[in-house]
C-alpha cells in the first residue's frame, strides 16, 4: 500500500515514520502540509513533532493546513489515518477523534519506554496484534494527557474504541490510562506513544511497534 506521511513545519518524526512504513512492507509517500493532493495514497500518517511550534494549542494550526482538507475528507470516506503524538493532537483538533490532549498532570515532558496493552486489534493499524497483547514502545510528550467528558469516555469504553492503554504507570495522567483511541468507523486512530521508534532491533527499542505498520499489509491481502 502507498502510505502518505505528512510533514508540517516543526514535524520531527516524519523520516522515522517513513522508514517504519517501508520496514512494514509498504511504500512511503512524502506529503507536504501545503499540498492539496494526497498523491493517490491508500493511507495517511500524521507523525510526531511540534507542528507550527505548537502555538495556540498543539495541532490547532495544523488542523487548518491545506493538506488537512484532503486528509479530513479521505478519513471521513474511510481511508486509514494514524496520528502519532502530535498527529493525535491534530486529529482531535480536526474533530476526527473526540476529546482533547492537554498538559501532562505533572507539568513535565516525559520520555520513557512505555508498556501498553492493545485493547482493540480490529483497526487497520492494529490487526497484526492480538487483543490484550502487551507491547513496549517509546513515549515522549509534554501535552499527552487525554481528557474527555464522562459521556465520551463511557462511549469510547463501551464501544471498544480505546485502542491502547498504559500499563504499570500512567505517564501523563490520561483518563482511564488511555494511550490511543479510534473513531466510530475504526479507520482513524490516534496514539500518543511512538511505534515508529520500535520497528527494528538496531535502535535498541525492539520491534514491538512494527505491528502498526504491518497491519496495513495484512489488511490489503486479507
Amino acid at each position: 500500500m502507498k502510505v502518505g506521511v505528512v510533514t508540517f513545519p516543526g514535524t520531527l518524526d516524519d523520516v522515522d515514520a517513513q522508514r517504519a512504513v517501508r520496514i512494514g512492507g509498504n511504500e512511503a509517500v512524502a506529503l507536504w502540509h501545503g499540498d492539496h493532493d494526497l498523491r493517490g495514497v491508500d493511507a495517511v500518517i500524521l507523525p510526531g513533532g511540534f507542528s507550527y511550534g505548537d502555538y495556540l494549542r498543539c495541532g490547532a494550526i495544523s488542523r487548518f493546513a491545506p493538506v488537512m482538507t484532503e486528509v479530513i475528507a479521505a478519513a471521513r470516506a474511510g481511508m486509514p489515518v494514524l496520528g502519532i503524538c502530535n498527529g493525535f493532537q491534530i486529529l482531535v483538533e480536526s474533530h476526527l477523534l473526540p476529546g482533547g490532549l492537554i498538559r501532562n498532570d505533572h507539568r513535565r515532558f516525559v520520555c520513557r519506554d512505555q508498556r501498553l496493552r492493545i485493547e482493540n486489534a480490529a483497526t487497520p493499524w492494529t490487526s497484526a496484534y492480538r487483543q490484550g497483547q502487551e507491547i513496549v514502545v517509546p513515549l515522549k510528550n509534554g501535552e499527552g494527557r487525554y481528557v474527555a467528558d464522562a459521556e465520551t469516555i463511557a462511549w469510547l469504553e463501551g464501544e471498544g474504541r480505546v485502542v491502547a492503554r498504559y500499563l504499570e504507570v500512567n505517564p501523563n495522567g490520561s483518563t482511564n490510562d488511555i494511550a490511543g483511541i479510534a473513531n466510530e468507523a475504526g479507520n482513524v486512530v490516534g496514539l500518543m506513544p511512538h511505534p515508529e521508534h520500535a520497528v527494528e532491533e538496531l535502535t535498541g527499542s525492539g520491534v514491538d511497534g512494527l505491528g502498526f505498520f504491518t497491519s496495513l499489509v495484512e489488511r490489503a491481502f486479507a
